[in-house]
């Protein structure tokens, strides 16, 4: 779908998981040593940078709570909804679970933007619930300076399933089921240089779904699973290792590029959340080329899952994804840590 008359990218300083705040400056906000109440039912909180809050519902299932928005990553209002809303249903399948519902979040400078093409927006929204199964039941709406939509979605998960980005074990095999560059090509896009069969390759990764999560919930060899967003390969990958007590191996030339990514970066094409990322984390990455870089720490929007798989699991995993059309290549494996440091190292 194509907008001519509107560019929505011009209406905002980010795009997408770009926009979000740095690991160094989200860990100063949240690390006031404020005691919040402690529920015991809560299975899943902020402690371990989690994609959901999941909550013991008694009956062995638990609820899983979640929420994602951001300022737009394509120019076309539809495939805008339909991208920030596969975003956010992404970290209930990343829980290992289901859908239930989903709730909109919606700023829209109205001033600036006519209600017609927010109401594109919140279709791509519809849309992309309907593609899940669920209802996009209600939401929020302010006036806001930009152009803001998510959801916050609710899903259910059988708790002998949940999945978490903890328990990742030494020997694991990693995979990741989309390929990395978005953030080169949003800032390709914003710099008009960007191809339209790149463009349209990108916006068709961001608005699929990984609905495969819940499939590989009965698998109990996958020890930790996480979507990788704005933080980055690296970033969502650190997150592991620091709660699994481990370190990793990536072989970056086995990792999954978009087309022409290589290209863009030598271009120039680098987004600032990639500096902002290696900025927060750099130390706990081996040296690293500016290619490695702009790769490992590239901000993803609606980007994949990120899989740590044992030995004794890697069988009916590899089925599992063949049958679903995936057809992954392990990109490292987990590692013990050396002097209790979570490092990624890179060959």
């Amino acid at each position: 779908m194509v907008t001519n008359e509107v560019k929505l990218t011009e209406f905002s300083h980010g795009a997408g998981c770009g926009c979000k705040i740095s690991p160094k400056v989200l860990k100063e906000i949240l690390g006031t040593g404020y005691d919040n109440f402690v529920d015991s039912n809560l299975l899943v909180g902020h402690e371990s940078s989690d994609d959901a809050a999941v909550y013991d519902l008694g009956d062995g299932r638990a609820l899983i709570s979640t929420t994602d928005f951001f300022m737009p990553i394509v120019d076309d209002p539809f495939d805008f909804g339909m991208i920030a809303g596969c975003n956010a249903m992404s970290d209930v399948y990343a829980m290992g679970g289901r859908p239930l519902m989903a709730i909109s979040i919606f700023g829209w400078p109205v001033n600036s933007l006519s209600a017609e093409i927010g109401a594109k927006v919140i279709d791509g929204g519809r849309e992309i619930c309907s593609q899940a199964g669920i209802e996009l039941a209600g939401g929020h709406s302010i006036d806001s300076p930009e152009p803001i939509f998510g959801l916050s979605v609710s899903g259910i998960v059988e708790i002998k399933n949940l999945k978490k980005n903890i328990g990742a074990k030494v020997g694991d095999t990693l995979f990741l089921t989309k390929p990395l560059g978005i953030g080169v090509l949003a800032t390709a896009q914003k710099k008009k240089v960007v191809s339209d069969n790149d463009h349209n390759i990108a916006v068709k990764q961001m608005s699929s779904l990984n609905d495969i999560g819940a499939k590989l919930a009965t698998i109990s060899g996958v020890n930790a699973v996480t979507d990788v967003t704005g933080f980055g390969l690296a970033g969502h990958l650190l997150e592991v290792c620091r709660g699994s007590k481990v370190a990793a191996e990536i072989c970056f030339d086995k990792l999954p590029l978009l087309p022409n990514i290589l290209k863009y970066i030598q271009n120039d094409c680098v987004p600032g959340g990639t500096v902002r990322n290696f900025e927060s984390y750099g130390k706990h990455l081996s040296n690293l080329s500016e290619v490695q870089k702009s790769i490992l720490c590239d901000p993803q929007t609606s980007g994949g899952l990120l899989i740590s798989v044992s030995s004794e699991a890697l069988k009916e995993f590899t089925e599992l994804m063949n049958s679903n059309a995936l057809n992954l290549k392990s990109i490292g494996k987990i590692v013990k840590q050396i002097d209790g440091a979570e490092t990624i190292f890179i060959k």
